[in-house]
């Protein structure tokens, strides 16, 4: 029985041994460089841009959204929008003002006024309520039906107020005038307290009946009324999945 020598088995021995351990310190170093090179990529595509879609307003009101006695480019609805994309706001506002409506209209005609895809709504209604005396019993029962319904479609409400004439009387002022603060309140949407602010009984800014606003006067609601209908968009944003 022979036997091969000590010397002829080692050297081969160890140039197998050698070689599987440089495959594998190849293999280790491979991956070790994919992983390095997925961990510098993922935070990049994580912190790309992601474009939002532009916020669909809808203004739900009577002849001060309408747009009455104006050109079609003074009205409300114009300017807003046209202030909103100064302000590089992203959104579309449809005019759903129609004069001489009550907030009664405004809940008959809701759903066709407020069609599905609607992301807001800007509720400007009671004035006319105010101007015919009607009791402030049934314009909260309105408005609380309109704001209520809009929530219940997780639609974002901007709810605009009102002010009562003084000829109506104390006890009907404050009735009419808390409408708006207790409807934010219980539903939790943003308030403009009094969409004529800056307006009312500002004979230079008010049309010949003394009641709707000039182009001038539009623009002096838009003003004060951007920074909240700003505050309405990113409401919207902050309640869209990302």
């Amino acid at each position: 029985m022979s036997f091969m020598p000590a010397t002829g088995w080692r050297p081969s021995l160890c140039a197998r041994s050698y070689g599987a351990r440089r495959a594998f310190v190849q293999i280790v170093a491979l991956c070790s460089a994919a992983l390095a090179i997925a961990t510098v990529t993922l935070p990049a595509r994580a912190q790309a841009p992601v474009h939002q879609a532009p916020v669909h307003i809808v203004a739900l009101g009577d002849s001060l959204t309408a747009g009455y006695g104006l050109a079609d480019k003074d009205g409300f609805v114009p300017q807003l929008q046209a202030a909103l994309a100064a302000k590089g706001a992203d959104a579309a506002v449809v005019n759903a003002g129609v004069s001489g409506d009550t907030a009664s209209d405004g809940v008959a005609r809701l759903d066709w006024s407020v069609p599905a895809g609607t992301d807001a709504v800007i509720v400007e209604l009671g004035a006319n309520d105010m101007l015919r005396g009607i009791k402030p019993e049934i314009t909260r029962q309105a408005l609380d039906a309109i704001v209520g319904r809009l929530t219940q479609r997780h639609i974002a409400v901007l709810l605009c107020g009102m002010r009562a004439a003084p000829n109506l009387g104390a006890d009907y002022g404050q009735a009419f005038q808390r409408i708006y603060p207790d409807l934010a309140a219980k539903y939790g949407v943003l308030l403009y307290p009094f969409f004529l602010d800056g307006v009312a009984a500002d004979l230079s800014l008010t049309q010949h009946d003394g009641l709707h606003p000039t182009a001038a006067g539009v623009a002096v609601i838009v003003e004060r009324i951007v920074p909240k209908v700003l505050q309405l968009i990113a409401q919207v944003h902050a309640q869209k999945p990302s």
